[in-house]
């Protein structure tokens, strides 16, 4: 069952996703050569909590940490620790919140002081694709057609979407229904109504989309090595034009 959220639940929920930006505004301001995973990880926990919320992920099915932090070929769900980002390198961080009882979930790659032009084109697509599936997030369609604008983007520039990941429902669960895939044909799946919210995030491989889970039993990587970018926001549908509710 898709739980559709009244206004007021969608005003906490807003809430709960600023908080979200605005981590990821702080830690963007981090990130340097240098910085460890761990350290943002860090950052990320002490501006949430100074908001006054809770980080969603910090025991969420045992998983260790505030945030994800996942470098080059890894995919999503990089416990942070004591690895240090290097020059040239993309650190895609995942942030969840938790306020008044309702959950806010939201990713972005970023570069790690100067890229090269193939890992700035990744992280741009990937940004693309997330818009082009937030424009399909809209009272009558179909929730398919988000994941098929997401793929035919990705696709037609070269790359390719991971299929074993997908987005989600979010609200006073982080996970809740439906799944929200990044591949697929349009027109399939429930039809999307007012008050619903999702979390959408293409996750975008620079080669094939195979993807493994590491011996942490957590982070998961690229099966090829090679590069990996992951953009995500909480979204209400709406009539017209979604309300991204990740914004600071």
């Amino acid at each position: 069952m898709i739980y559709k959220k009244s206004e007021r639940e969608l005003a906490y929920m807003r809430d709960a996703g600023r908080i979200v930006a605005l981590t990821l505004r702080e830690l963007e301001k981090a990130i340097r050569p240098g910085v460890t995973t761990g350290e943002l990880d860090a950052i990320a926990e002490a501006f949430i909590r100074r908001q006054g919320a809770q980080p969603a992920f910090k025991g969420l099915y045992g998983y260790p940490a505030s945030i994800c932090a996942s470098v080059n070929e890894q995919v999503v769900h990089g416990i942070p620790g004591s690895r240090r980002l290097q020059e040239g390198d993309i650190v895609s961080i995942d942030v969840g919140t938790v306020l008044n009882g309702y959950c806010g979930d939201g990713a972005a790659t970023f570069p790690v002081g100067a890229i090269s032009s193939a890992a700035a084109r990744l992280l741009r697509i990937t940004e693309e694709a997330l818009g082009k599936g937030i424009e399909q997030a809209v009272a009558g369609n179909r929730l398919s057609d988000i994941s098929h604008a997401i793929q035919q983007w990705v696709e037609g520039h070269g790359f390719s979407v991971v299929r074993d990941f997908v987005g989600h429902g979010i609200g006073r669960r982080m996970h809740e229904e439906p799944q929200v895939p990044n591949f697929g044909p349009p027109g399939r799946g429930p039809r999307l109504e007012v008050g619903m919210t999702l979390a959408i995030e293409p996750m975008v491989n620079e080669g094939g989309y195979e993807v493994q889970v590491l011996e942490d039993n957590w982070t998961v990587v690229t099966r090829d090595g090679k590069l990996s970018a992951h953009f995500e926001h909480t979204v209400a549908v709406r009539d017209g034009a979604a309300e991204i509710l990740t914004r600071p």
